[in-house]
């Protein structure tokens, strides 16, 4: 496929859920005077995709595309009308192995939300040498899962070559603030895998795996992160973090499709910091119980928090390095609650990096940091709310 010949730039297909009509919107507003980009809405229905498109305020003009997972057809159509598809349609191993597929075969790039290693690594095995003989370029996980710690490791390492020659061996990362909500995808996602596992042992082996998005090859053992610790260093108790899960895996893949730019024994781990003494250490042990997310209480697919509680959202990572005896600290930041309002923004400035910044990028199954690195970040921080800041 002829990508500079397609009928659109980008199509978001969701567009009438929860997640896709903020992309929908953000991508009407942000992107308002751009005429240049060409992007559409997809989905099931077109009278929802018509409701959604005036009630977000965006140009009547903007075109509706019916396309349906239950619908091959309807599929294939899709993806040969656009140079990126833009999914939020999840979880994806219930609704996404179809579209991969089509996208591989076509030569379509794809981006996605994809919180999910063991249908990522299955799609790796299936479709990543259709994708490079046909010059798709499949990035998952291209929201606050994973992006903010996929790119914080690459951010961090870039600057250990400039002032030490060489990568850091260990990057610790804590996130220090956080507020917002996870979205109804992610629970879904979660109940979803945990259903598959029980299902599949091979499932269960990739999810204790955290080299399971890497195909033949394993590093070195990796801290476990499982249970509250204290961190002498920062002077906290830090919990085990649930985006740990999907993160390590995502940044450990980044690394081996960098050549091993981090070393071959590289060591990456997450937590979230909950404060000092006493009581930091009962919000820890508070946040390693909690099962909330795979409970009936979690929130639902096409749920989500209110404007005002997305505008009023942030989150903050510290990623710190040891090298040598001297430490390298960096912090990704970002304005807006991290599962939507953020998450939003990020996957759609990593489908218009695609298409007008990462032009080089060869066909095959990527993260971001490999795919799209510093164009993403320069992107991010333009337009999405991101800060990227070394601290030491």
């Amino acid at each position: 496929m002829d990508k500079q010949q397609t009928e659109f730039d980008i199509i978001v297909y969701g567009a009438s859920g929860f997640t896709g009509r903020l992309v929908a919107e953000y991508l009407s507003q942000e992107y308002a005077g751009d005429k240049n980009l060409r992007w559409a809405m997809a989905g099931r229905s077109a009278e929802k995709l018509a409701a959604v498109r005036d009630e977000i305020g965006a140009p009547a003009d903007i075109p509706l595309v019916v396309a349906d997972t239950q619908d091959l057809a309807s599929i294939a159509a899709m993806v040969k009308r656009t140079r990126v598809v833009l999914t939020t349609v999840g979880p994806y191993q219930l609704y996404g192995a179809e579209l991969v597929a089509a996208c591989a075969a076509n030569g379509t790039d794809y981006v996605d939300l994809c919180g999910e290693p063991a249908w990522m690594r299955q799609m790796i095995d299936a479709h990543a040498a259709t994708a490079e003989k046909s010059g798709a370029r499949i990035v998952f996980s291209c929201g606050f899962d994973s992006i903010p710690f996929d790119l914080g490791v690459y951010f961090l390492q870039q600057e250990a070559q400039k002032q030490l020659g060489g990568p850091l061996p260990r990057i610790k990362a804590r996130v220090r603030k956080m507020k917002g909500t996870f979205s109804g995808g992610t629970a879904a996602s979660l109940k979803a895998t945990m259903v598959a596992a029980k299902k599949n042992p091979e499932i269960l082996q990739l999810l204790n795996n955290h080299f399971a998005l890497t195909p033949g090859f394993t590093g070195a053992p990796q801290p476990p992160a499982s249970k509250p610790e204290y961190d002498e260093a920062l002077g906290t108790w830090a919990a085990p973090f649930i985006m740990a899960a999907i993160n390590t895996r995502n940044v450990h893949r980044s690394n081996a499709l960098l050549g091993h730019a981090y070393g071959e024994d590289f060591v990456y781990d997450e937590m979230l910091l909950t404060g000092p003494g006493d009581k930091g250490k009962a919000i820890a042990e508070g946040v390693a119980a909690d099962r909330s997310l795979s409970s009936d209480s979690a929130p639902k697919p096409g749920e989500g928090p209110s404007k005002e509680e997305r505008e009023n959202g942030f989150y903050d990572v510290l990623f710190i390095g040891e090298k040598d005896g001297k430490t390298l600290m960096a912090s990704v930041s970002g304005k807006k609650d991290p599962g939507y309002g953020s998450t939003s923004r990020m996957i759609a400035e990593s489908a218009i990096c695609l298409v007008r910044d990462a032009t080089d990028t060869a066909g095959g199954i990527w993260t971001t940091a490999p795919a799209m690195g510093d164009k993403l970040i320069k992107r991010l921080v333009e337009h999405a709310g991101l800060t990227f800041k070394l601290e030491s």
